[in-house]
């Protein structure tokens, strides 16, 4: 259906204490069972009704704001399908997290980039010095129609995290420094190289399969001369994706060797490992704010219901109970209907959010509270 199949399929041990598996596979079964393509297509295969979410890469949505967009979207969404009597199905949150993991797959958690400046960073930060496009320039290097970082998120981590001690061999060799990159510039990199004729279209693969959190990797690779705990390093990370995270330790890498730190590389399963130890487990969160979250409950009016036991609406916020983006899509899904036909007799809006709202929500649900 897509030329991009990533697939994410998590088991690990929430840093919270709870496990949970995604798999974007099911998330693009789940896609056409729930009707979707009735409406929106995907790279010109579906409905033409609604967008085509596969066309453009690159979105710079994350989880919160995605589910924003779908809860701002979903009454006009409604109101369709009950035109066309299209059927809801079910949206639990295991299926809302595969069907994240779908959208990941289609890139829409990455920054917006830009295939022409991403060709000018490749040349200026020496990137083309090594590696041909499709030929072979430096005998050490792979060119660009080889490698799997394209295709694999994970791959590009492991990639940025192996190549730095050569890379900053050479470049002090040159009396230069290592080429720092920002994640604009990696984001424009991979537009340009993943729209180049000889890899657009290439399928990418994404697996995690890992269900420890105190990863023994994340001592042998010199995380915790820094960052102490796995814990901290999460704090540190919440919010990026692996791009980011990518950038972050391809520049880190001078300070490392300063400080004595090991710059080996790591075997690919390694590299799952100590990643899905401090990111892949609040991958479906986001980098909200408590107290602002505070705000938009009480501005949005959720505590008319959410805080009225008379409502018959679950009380929040509540003890013991995890939000995140994929909770608030089956949320929606499940009771959105409902809810929109309660405020209409009420005479009260349906709320809208921006995606930081929806974070800074979902950041207040999820504090400790007496």
């Amino acid at each position: 259906m897509s030329r991009i199949s990533l697939l994410l399929c998590v088991s690990v041990t929430v840093l919270r204490g709870a496990g949970f598996t995604a798999d974007s596979a099911r998330g693009q079964r789940l896609f056409q069972s729930l009707s979707c393509m009735q409406c929106h297509s995907v790279n010109g295969t579906g409905g033409t009704t609604a967008s085509d979410l596969g066309r453009i890469e690159d979105r710079g949505f994350t989880p919160a704001s995605l589910a924003a967009t779908m809860w701002n979207h979903a009454p006009a969404m409604w109101a369709s399908m009950r035109e066309r009597q299209i059927s809801a199905g079910e949206l639990d949150q295991q299926a809302a997290q595969d069907l994240m993991a779908f959208f990941y797959a289609a890139r829409f958690f990455e920054q917006p980039g830009d295939a022409g400046r991403g060709k000018r960073a490749f040349q200026r930060r020496g990137c083309a010095g090594c590696h041909g496009l499709t030929g072979i320039v430096n005998p050490k290097a792979k060119p660009v129609s080889q490698w799997p970082a394209l295709t694999d998120p994970l791959a590009l981590v492991n990639a940025m995290w192996n190549h730095r001690a050569e890379m900053l061999a050479e470049s002090l060799a040159r009396g230069a420094g290592l080429p720092r990159l920002s994640v604009q510039d990696l984001t424009d990199i991979l537009v340009y190289l993943r729209n180049l004729p000889e890899t657009r279209s290439r399928e990418g693969v994404f697996r995690f399969d890992v269900t420890p959190t105190d990863q023994p990797v994340f001592q042998s690779a010199g995380c915790a001369r820094c960052h102490q705990t796995v814990e901290a390093l999460a704090q540190t990370v919440h919010g990026q994706t692996l791009t980011g995270i990518a950038v972050d330790m391809w520049n880190h890498a001078p300070a490392m060797a300063a400080a004595g730190a090991p710059l080996a590389p790591l075997a690919p399963g390694e590299m799952q490992a100590l990643v899905s130890s401090f990111w892949a487990a609040r991958f479906f969160e986001d980098a909200g704010r408590p107290k602002a979250g505070a705000g938009v409950f009480a501005a949005k009016k959720c505590r008319a219901c959410h805080q009225n036991a008379s409502s018959g609406a679950p009380q929040l916020p509540v003890a013991g109970r995890e939000f995140s983006g994929a909770a608030m899509l089956s949320a929606l899904w499940k009771h959105g209907p409902n809810m929109l036909d309660q405020m209409k007799i009420k005479g009260v809006a349906w709320p809208r959010f921006e995606g930081k709202q929806m974070a800074d929500l979902i950041a207040y649900l999820n504090a400790k509270h007496p």
